[in-house]
């Protein structure tokens, strides 16, 4: 048989095997899409649990698209933070596409700008702070978790005193 003919046998076989999986009830995975501007902001997001003045929108989440993690939009305007905080569930991603200002560490504020990649594994503390007077746009996801019950997420002790 020929190599052609081997991948050819193969795919015959694994589309065989999916269509047969499909026939017994379950569902074939489904892509799923959206738009930004379809999405809505997060409503009861309060300061006291560390949003403060955030503007957040979960594009996919559990609830959404069935996920187990979160993708999400983040609008900071100046002087908006989400404060020291970590998930016990989750480890947390984000990227910053605009903008600049203060990420929360475990040793100290560190500035922050367009173009970093922060990476949070679960139980990590951390957050972010615009002291800018622009906006700051990020993209971020919990990998792990599909809703903040799920994440597992806490405010450090000091961040609301």
């Amino acid at each position: 048989m020929t190599s052609g003919e081997q991948i050819g046998a193969a795919l015959a076989k694994a589309l065989k095997s999916a269509a047969a999986e499909w026939k017994k009830g379950e569902q074939a995975p489904v892509m799923y899409r959206t738009n930004l501007s379809d999405v809505p902001k997060v409503d009861g997001l309060k300061r006291d649990d560390g949003w403060v003045d955030m503007q957040v929108q979960f594009l996919i989440d559990k609830k959404s698209a069935g996920a187990n993690h979160v993708v999400g939009w983040t609008v900071l305007k100046p002087g908006a933070r989400h404060v020291n905080h970590r998930q016990h569930n989750c480890d947390e991603f984000f990227i910053v596409l605009k903008g600049k200002g203060m990420i929360y560490t475990d040793h100290g504020d560190k500035p922050s700008s367009e173009g970093d990649v922060v990476y949070s594994p679960s139980g990590c503390w951390h957050g972010f702070n615009n002291t800018s007077t622009e906006d700051v746009v990020l993209v971020w996801g919990w990998m792990g978790a599909g809703s903040i019950e799920d994440s597992g997420y806490e405010v450090h002790p000091e961040s609301n005193k």
